[in-house]
C-alpha cells in the first residue's frame, strides 16, 4: 500500500508541475504546454489542447516578437517548443534556439553545407524541422549528415554521414526519435538514387538498422532489415529497365511516424526513377515499395505490412506526405465482410498524398478502409476498388502505353504536397492544404530527354510538353487553373465538409486547437484562422511574405502563443513560372513570427526595392538555336529558374541576367562555375559551347517575348 501511495503521489506531483491554481476562481489552468514534436506529439495530429486563444478572441492576436532569418530561401520547418525554448531549422540546414517567451536568441548552429550541394536539391535548400530528446537536438542536412547538438548550448555532440555524397542524395525532412534511435530518410529520387530509411543510436550516431525501399540493382542481398521481404515478395514486382542503372528512386524524404500503441513504425515512400514506368521497369510490375506506406518493427526494421497507394506509379505520385495516427468510429463488418449499422473503434492512419485520394488505412494490418477524393477533377483514376485496394485507372493516363500525351490532374506537384495537414478529434475533420496544379506527361522523343546526366532531373518524360506555348491567353489560363484551397475533410464520410479557396497554390501547412480553430498561412502573405467546425474566417493578418510552413502553439506562464515561419520557396515557386500567379509578386522575407493575444509588436516597413531593369538584348539567335535552347532549358534549367524562364523572386530570373549580352560572361557561369558557392555549379560535364550559346539565345528570346506580350503577368521581381 505504501508503494501504491508513493506511486500516486509521484503521478500527482508530475501532473501539477504543468498546472497552477488561479487565486480568484480556484480553477486549475495550464502554465507550460509545449510543442515537443513537429507534429505536436508522436501521433502527428498537429492538434493542441490549448484553448486560451479561441474562436471568440482570435481576432485579438498580435505579434509578441519576431526574428529575421539569414537566408531568403524556403522556410518549411514547424517551430518546436520544449522547456520554454523554441527551436527551428531553416534554409541551408541551419538551426536556431530562442527563449520562447522573450525571443532572446540562445544559440545557433550552422553545419556549413557547401553551396554547390544545392544542385542536388530538387526542391530548394529547405529543412522541415528538428527532433529533440533527452537534451539533444537532432537534424539532417542538405548534404546528407545527421547531427546531434546539445539542446542548451548548441554544441555539437556527434555527426554521421548517412548518404554517399558522390551521389545526388539530400536530406530535407525532419528526423524522428523512437526508442533510443533517431530515424531518418533522404531525398534525390528525381536525379537517380536508391531510397532507404536508417535508424541510428541517439547516444553516438552508430547505425542500428537500415530498410531499403527498392531492390538491390545487382540482385543481391544488402545485409539489411529489408532483405527478407525483398527476397520473398518485392523483387518480383520489378521488371527489367532503367531502375538497375538509376537506383529506382523510392526515397523517404519526409513522413515517418511511430505508433507507440502498436509498437510499429510507419513511413511513406516516394516516386520511382525514372518517373516513366515504361522506362523504369519495362512497363511491368507494381514496383514495391514505391508510393507505399510501409510498417516495420522499430527495434529491428523488419517488415510488418505495406499498402501501395499508386501501383506502378508513373506521375511522381509520392506517398511521402504527412501521416496522421488516429482512432475513429467505423461501421462494423459482418463475418462476410458486409457493413452494419453498428460501429466500432478502429485504429487507423490518415493519408492525403499527391494522387488526390484521401486514404483511411487500418494500421493493425495495412488494409484499405476508404479512398475518396479530397480535390475535384481527378482524371488519372475514377476511384479505388476496396476489395483489391487498387485504383480504377483511366487507361489514357498511362502515356507510355498509349504513346499520346496526357495532362493529368493532379500533376507531379500533387493535390497535396509536403505541407502538413492536421486533425481535430472534436470536429472529426482533417484540414488539408490542397491545390490544383495540372501537368502534362509524354514519352521522351529526343536524345536529350532520354540521356541520363549527373546534373538535373532524370525522369524519363518529354520536357517540351511542360513549357507554355507563345500564346498570351495560355499564360493567363495557366494562372487561372493553378489554385489552392483549405479542405476540411471528413474521413468517416469521405466527403469535404467545407473548403476555403486561396488565390494561388502552395499555401502553408495547418494546425488545429481545442479553441475550435484551424490556422494556416498563405502563399500570398496572409496568416489566417478559421472556425474548425464551420470554416468561417476569423482572422487574416498581413505577414509581408509568403507562408508555406505550418504553425505551432504553446503556453508559457499562462499565456498561449502561436509561432510560424515566413518566406516562399520549395518546388512550386522554383518551377511554376507564370503559374505562380499572385504569389510571384509577394516578397520573400525569411522570418520567425510569434504571436499572442494583445501582442503589440509591429513588423518593420518593407524595404524599398529598386526597379528591376528589364531591357533584354536584341534577339540574334537563329530559330534553330532558340529551339535547341528551349529543349536544353527544359532539361537542365526549368526546375530551378521557372517555366519559360519566368523567374520566381528567390532564384535569379535569367531574363534580366546581366550576362545575357555577353557570350563569355554567360559561359563563365553556366560552364565556368563562377557562382558555384551559391548553388549554380558548372554544367561543363554535360553542355558543350554551342549548347550554352543556344541556351543564351533562348533566354533572350523569352525575355523579349514575355516583355512584349505578357509583361504584367511575368514582370521580373526584385530579389
Amino acid at each position: 500500500m505504501r508503494r501504491l501511495g508513493l506511486f500516486f503521489a509521484i503521478c500527482l506531483l508530475a501532473a501539477c508541475q504543468n498546472q497552477t491554481t488561479d487565486d480568484d476562481s480556484g480553477a486549475v489552468t495550464p502554465v507550460d504546454v509545449g510543442w515537443s514534436n513537429i507534429g505536436f506529439n508522436a501521433k502527428e495530429q498537429r492538434h493542441s489542447p490549448l484553448d486560451q486563444i479561441n474562436e471568440s478572441n482570435v481576432g485579438e492576436l498580435g505579434i509578441a516578437w519576431f526574428k529575421d532569418l539569414p537566408d531568403a530561401r524556403g522556410q518549411e520547418a514547424t517551430p518546436v517548443v520544449v522547456d520554454g525554448k523554441l527551436y527551428i531549422s531553416t534554409a541551408w540546414s541551419k538551426v536556431f534556439a530562442y527563449d520562447a517567451k522573450t525571443g532572446e536568441e540562445l544559440w545557433s548552429y550552422d553545419p556549413e553545407v557547401p553551396g554547390e550541394k544545392a544542385v542536388d536539391a530538387c526542391c530548394d535548400v529547405v529543412n522541415r524541422g528538428i527532433a529533440i530528446s533527452r537534451g539533444k537536438v537532432f537534424f539532417g542536412t542538405i548534404d546528407g549528415r545527421l547531427i546531434a547538438v546539445d539542446a542548451n548550448t548548441g554544441a555539437r555532440l556527434w555527426e554521421t554521414q548517412t548518404t554517399d555524397n558522390s551521389k545526388p542524395y539530400t536530406i530535407t525532412g525532419a528526423p524522428r526519435v523512437v526508442k533510443n534511435m533517431v530515424i531518418i530518410g533522404n531525398g534525390g529520387a528525381e536525379f537517380g538514387v536508391r531510397g532507404y530509411v536508417t535508424a541510428y543510436n541517439v547516444s553516438d550516431g552508430s547505425q542500428k538498422w537500415r530498410f531499403y525501399t527498392v531492390p538491390n540493382p545487382e540482385g543481391k542481398a544488402d545485409g539489411a532489415a529489408s532483405d527478407e521481404i525483398f527476397a520473398k515478395a518485392a523483387n518480383k514486382t520489378w521488371g527489367d529497365g532503367e531502375w538497375k542503372e538509376s537506383g529506382g528512386g523510392g526515397t523517404v524524404w519526409d513522413s515517418i511516424v511511430y505508433d507507440a500503441e502498436l509498437d510499429q513504425l510507419y513511413f511513406g515512400v516516394g516516386n520511382g526513377n525514372p518517373w516513366n514506368h515504361g522506362l523504369r521497369s519495362g512497363g511491368e510490375g507494381d514496383n514495391l515499395f514505391l508510393s507505399s506506406i510501409v510498417a516495420v518493427d522499430p527495434d529491428t526494421g523488419k517488415y510488418l505490412w505495406h499498402y501501395q497507394e499508386t501501383p506502378a506509379e508513373t506521375w511522381d505520385y509520392t506517398a511521402t506526405q504527412p501521416i496522421i495516427i488516429a482512432e475513429i468510429d467505423w461501421p462494423k463488418e459482418t463475418e462476410e465482410g458486409e457493413t452494419t449499422a453498428l460501429t466500432e473503434k478502429r485504429k487507423v492512419l490518415f493519408h492525403a498524398p499527391k494522387n488526390g485520394f484521401f486514404f483511411v488505412i487500418d494500421r493493425t494490418n495495412g488494409r484499405l478502409m476508404s479512398a475518396e477524393p479530397f480535390v475535384e477533377n481527378i482524371n488519372w483514376a475514377e476511384g479505388y476498388d476496396l476489395e483489391t485496394g487498387r485504383p480504377i485507372e483511366n487507361p489514357d493516363a498511362r502515356f507510355y502505353k498509349t504513346g499520346k500525351p496526357f495532362v493529368s490532374i493532379p500533376g507531379a506537384l500533387g493535390a497535396h504536397n509536403w505541407h502538413p495537414m492536421s486533425y481535430n478529434p472534436s470536429t472529426g475533420l482533417v484540414y488539408i492544404p490542397a491545390q490544383q496544379i495540372p501537368q502534362g506527361y509524354d514519352v521522351p522523343t529526343s536524345d536529350l530527354d532520354k540521356k541520363r546526366e549527373r546534373l538535373g532531373f532524370n525522369v524519363g518524360i518529354s520536357w517540351a510538353i511542360g513549357q507554355l506555348p507563345d500564346d498570351p491567353a495560355v499564360y493567363k489560363a495557366a494562372i487561372a487553373a493553378t489554385t489552392g484551397k483549405l479542405v476540411a475533410f471528413n474521413p468517416k464520410t469521405g466527403k469535404t465538409e467545407w473548403s476555403v479557396d486561396h488565390p494561388a497554390a502552395w499555401n502553408g501547412g495547418t494546425m488545429t486547437t481545442a479553441g475550435n480553430l484551424v490556422f494556416q498561412g498563405t502563399s500570398v502573405g496572409q496568416f489566417k484562422a478559421f472556425g474548425a467546425d464551420s470554416g468561417e474566417e476569423l482572422l487574416s493578418l498581413d505577414m509581408q511574405s509568403g507562408i508555406v510552413a505550418a504553425p505551432s502553439t504553446f503556453m508559457i506562464d499562462g499565456e498561449q502563443y502561436v509561432a510560424f515561419l515566413t518566406s516562399k520557396g520549395g518546388a512550386f515557386p522554383l518551377v511554376a513560372g507564370v503559374a505562380g500567379g499572385a504569389s510571384r509578386k509577394v516578397p520573400n522575407i525569411p522570418r520567425l513570427v510569434v504571436m499572442k493575444l494583445g501582442g503589440k509588436t509591429t513588423l518593420p516597413a518593407l524595404p524599398k526595392t529598386s526597379e528591376v531593369v528589364w531591357n533584354p538584348p536584341e534577339p540574334t539567335g537563329t530559330p534553330e538555336q532558340v529551339a535547341a535552347g528551349k529543349a536544353l532549358y527544359g532539361r537542365n534549367c526549368l526546375v530551378c529558374h521557372g517555366d519559360s524562364a519566368v523567374g520566381n523572386g528567390f532564384t535569379p530570373d535569367l531574363r534580366v541576367s546581366g550576362t545575357l549580352g555577353s557570350e563569355e560572361a554567360w559561359a563563365s557561369i553556366i560552364t565556368g562555375g563562377a557562382l558555384k558557392q551559391h548553388g549554380m555549379v558548372s554544367f561543363a560535364s554535360q553542355l558543350k559551347a554551342d549548347q550554352v550559346e543556344a541556351l543564351r539565345h533562348y533566354v533572350i528570346d523569352r525575355s523579349n517575348w514575355t516583355k512584349a506580350n505578357v509583361a504584367e503577368d511575368t514582370a521580373p521581381i526584385a530579389r
